[in-house]
């Protein structure tokens, strides 16, 4: 994540200080910037095809098969009755749901990982979707409660435990590792928290509080799905409008002042809409592990510019979550795994690859 490439850079100097070289220079720098736009547009558009395509495989598929073709006159409103029904009212919200909740995630694992400069720092890893699930758990179990409380309870226990790392990683500003090494224990924290509510649970109790310790977007639809749809959208356009800052302050504190960033103001105003996407995403979804963690590193491996690879990461992580989800419901004959339990069998290697490639590079 260097934010600016070493090719760019040389070509940048030689404009500087080599004033015959000038014009060539800039436009070499130019035919870079057009190379990333051509691929960054190329990258966005396959990943919204592949999207794309595998909504209409989930659109196709289940107890109630809906033909390829019948899909579509059913998305173009000549379907009948019975096709609007399962294209419509039972599949299409679970897609939507899928897209939306891994769009969240991805944006907020984008975030994180460019702010802290550390790959690891992920929402989940850090304890943060650990803290909402926590919040649902105890609404359900510790106090009864159901519907938008239980999502009330979630958003709080999310950024409860953001403003707890956040006040014990503080020391005359925020310092990245200690953020990453006290997130870490609060996911411990969280984690335990939620296995003793669980023990302290009956059977039947304990199932209702599925959703909010896998993550799962079978049920997520109705009022809920597009308030929470409306949410997050409203915080991508506020991400949006901040992202230039971003870049330069992925490059170290030094750089981006000199280039006239306040750099504690934009951590602070990044990091409170990373909390909040994560919160949004978990108190309808539950925490779906790993996609915040993988789909940014994906992204920045398709640009392949040095940039925090936010619009990349959204397409990414929208994707994994509903190809994830498809996998959990027609995989395996007769089983359906919740989407946090496929993302967590595919991100888990990841990490450990994760871990064995930085420990490698500590030691060159």
């Amino acid at each position: 994540m260097s934010g600016v490439g070493s090719e760019e850079r040389a070509v940048e100097t030689s404009a500087v200080f080599s004033t015959p070289a000038a014009g060539a220079a800039v436009a070499a720098v130019a035919a870079v910037r057009a190379h990333r736009r051509r691929r960054l547009v190329l990258v966005l558009v396959a990943g919204i095809l592949v999207a794309i395509a595998i909504a209409f495989v989930a659109l196709s598929l289940g107890a109630a098969a809906v033909t390829p073709d019948r899909v579509l006159v059913t998305l173009l409103g000549f379907g009948d009755d019975r096709d609007r029904l399962v294209v419509f009212r039972l599949r299409l919200p679970r897609i939507v749901a899928a897209l939306v909740v891994g769009a969240a995630f991805a944006l907020a694992g984008a975030i994180f990982q460019s702010v802290l400069r550390n790959p690891l720092a992920s929402p989940d890893i850090l304890g943060v979707s650990g803290g909402a699930s926590l919040g649902a758990v105890f609404a359900i179990l510790g106090l009864g409660l159901g519907g938008a409380a239980v999502a009330g309870f979630a958003f709080a226990g999310g950024f409860a435990v953001a403003l707890v790392i956040w006040l014990a990683a503080w020391k005359q500003g925020l310092h990245g590792v200690r953020f990453v090494l006290v997130g870490v224990g609060m996911a411990y924290v969280s984690g335990a928290a939620v296995a003793w509510l669980l023990a302290r649970s009956d059977v039947r109790q304990a199932q209702q509080t599925l959703m909010w310790t896998v993550g799962s977007v079978a049920d997520v639809r109705g009022a809920e799905l597009w308030i929470a749809t409306g949410v997050i959208g409203a915080l991508a356009v506020a991400v949006a409008l901040v992202a230039p800052r971003l870049a330069p302050l992925s490059t170290g504190d030094d750089r981006a002042r000199s280039l006239g960033v306040g750099v504690d103001a934009t951590r602070i105003v990044l990091l409170v809409l990373a909390v909040t996407l994560v919160a949004s995403a978990t108190s309808v979804a539950g925490p779906v592990a790993f996609v915040a963690l993988v789909a940014p590193a994906i992204a920045r491996r398709l640009t392949a510019d040095g940039s925090p690879a936010l619009a990349v990461s959204v397409v990414i992580g929208a994707t994994l979550t509903l190809a994830a989800d498809v996998v959990g419901q027609f995989a395996l004959p007769g089983v359906t795994a919740p989407v946090g339990i496929v993302t967590g069998l595919v991100g888990a290697p990841y990490l450990l690859w994760l871990l064995a490639r930085t420990e490698r590079s500590a030691r060159a």
